[in-house]
């Protein structure tokens, strides 16, 4: 049986616009692994590896014009969101490069003998080593800076590991383009194309969590194809850590305080959050807790007017506009649910924003309204009028895991009067990153963000972005009672390559 085409599909249209691929077979999977493996070994050196990286975001930049163009045509997301996006990509790899230079992410510890411990200390000697081929699974809404040249690649080869990337299905295009920038990056520095593999398909991402000689996974969608993937890697029979960001509805809280002081600018802040990149954003705030009365009121009026002026926009593909308008309108069908302006179809190919309301109390208690507390993906929130603050507590006790949480004060709130500290500890249990008189869209690429949080916003407890995702395609390995010659350099005591390190207790830069 031939091997079915993979077409590059124009959202704007839903028409195909060219054949890109054919999905890849269990032996060219089998093949781009294999080959991928073999290549480790060009990676060894670090030195070689901040190269390739900073090599490959010179390359980027250089392909803007095409790369952005292909993006566009098949994403919808716009040059000016998609050139924003590249800059980010860039700005990564080479952060990652300097995160390789550095060395701290090495862990090096040295403790040289001591008869005086209990029990005694022998000689050992710490560090981390890279697992091997990472998988990784392009994400739909992020072409450049979540897919092929994005943080799990970037961090994965910055320790050393070769990827094979599963291309994501709406922009496949994009994704053979960027691979074969990163290819000739690595070319420059006389590492071998391997280590950077792209295969196209469903059931070759499944051939790929399954291939014996993938060590590890990262993957950022939804919840249903990433619990699946995240089964398959535990029910192998070498289980392997994956690394999934599947989905959040990182909550909002308004206190009554706030909405007091700035209802107005709150309602406007709001607006542009949710619907920005037409909703696509998994950091996108998709419930919202603000207050009964007048000035609850005052919120919601300039909620109201700002997403009453936003544009019907394009999402990623049909498959994703039929989910949200089907998903909007049985929330907006449950009871004592009101539709301020109505989320749904905007026209044959787009989609309308809006937002519903419903009394906190309903969401409080199990039943229908559940529906309400799942992520649903585009230009929606869901505002809950509380009543009190017990209520605020009893809805955010039944949120599952979130990527972010935020809660809006006052600014004497922000001085550290009223609610804003007990606030502030029963919203840091629900996510990786709390947030106060801001909003969630946009992560940065800084060494303290984290970008993860509890189930199922991820499967893990380590963070996507910044300098220590590195660390998700590394291992502790400890040498014990080993002579010097037969060491690895990175744990010799004179410390030849300049390592920052823990060095019989103590911490050397």
């Amino acid at each position: 049986m031939a091997a079915a085409p993979v077409w590059s599909v124009d959202p704007r249209t839903g028409k195909r616009r060219e054949q890109v691929a054919v999905e890849a077979t269990p032996g060219e999977v089998g093949r781009t692994v294999a080959a991928a493996h073999a290549a480790r070994s060009a990676l060894a050196d670090r030195a070689t590896r901040a190269a390739f990286l900073r090599t490959a975001a010179d390359l980027l930049q250089g392909a803007e014009g095409p790369l952005v163009e292909a993006a566009d045509a098949e994403t919808a997301l716009g040059p000016v969101r998609l050139t924003g996006e590249l800059a980010r990509t860039r700005f990564q790899l080479r952060a990652f490069a300097d995160v390789v230079e550095e060395g701290a992410y090495l862990g090096v510890a040295i403790d040289h003998p001591d008869e005086s411990t209990t029990p005694p200390t022998p000689d050992l000697r710490r560090y981390r080593i890279p697992l091997g081929v990472v998988a990784v699974y392009g994400a739909s809404n992020f072409p450049f800076a979540f897919s092929v040249p994005g943080g799990d690649t970037a961090s994965a080869l910055a320790a050393g590991c070769p990827v094979v990337v599963k291309a994501h299905p709406d922009h496949p295009a994009t994704s053979e383009l960027v691979a074969k920038v990163l290819r000739r990056a690595a070319a420059e520095h006389g590492v071998p194309s391997a280590v950077v593999g792209l295969v196209h398909g469903f059931d070759a991402g499944l051939e790929l969590i399954r291939h014996p000689l993938v060590a590890a996974a990262g993957f950022t969608g939804s919840v249903r194809g990433g619990r699946a993937l995240f089964d398959a890697a535990a029910a192998r029979p070498v289980p392997i850590p994956f690394h999934g960001e599947l989905g959040s509805l990182n909550p909002v809280v308004v206190t009554e305080a706030a909405a007091a002081e700035r209802a107005e600018q709150i309602g406007s802040g709001l607006a542009g959050s949710m619907t920005l990149g037409v909703g696509q954003f998994c950091v996108k705030p998709g419930l919202v807790l603000a207050p009964e009365g007048a000035d609850g009121d005052r919120l919601l009026k300039s909620l109201t007017d700002a997403v009453s002026d936003t544009e019907p926009g394009v999402l990623l593909d049909h498959r994703m506009r039929d989910n949200f308008v089907t998903g909007v309108a049985a929330r907006a069908g449950l009871p004592d649910v009101s539709a301020p302006v109505t989320p749904g179809a905007g026209g044959v190919h787009t989609v309308a924003a809006g937002f519903l309301t419903v009394p906190a109390a309903r969401l409080a208690a199990e039943g229908a309204h559940d529906l309400l507390l799942e992520e649903c993906f585009g230009p929606v929130t869901v505002v809950a009028r509380y009543a009190s603050p017990q209520e605020i507590t009893a809805v955010l006790s039944r949120l599952p895991g979130n990527l972010t949480a935020t809660v809006q004060l006052s600014a004497e709130e922000a001085a550290g009067e009223g609610r804003g500290a007990e606030l502030l500890a029963e919203l840091t249990p629900l996510a990786g990153r709390v947030l106060v008189n801001g909003w969630p869209t946009g992560v940065a690429v800084a060494p303290a963000q984290h970008h993860g949080g509890p189930y199922p916003a991820t499967t893990s407890t380590a963070t996507s972005v910044g300098g220590t995702a590195i660390e998700r395609w590394l291992r502790p390995v400890v040498y014990q009672s080993t002579p010097q010659a037969l060491l690895p350099p990175e744990l010799h005591d004179a410390n030849p390559l300049g390592l920052p390190r823990r060095y019989d207790g103590r911490l050397e830069h």
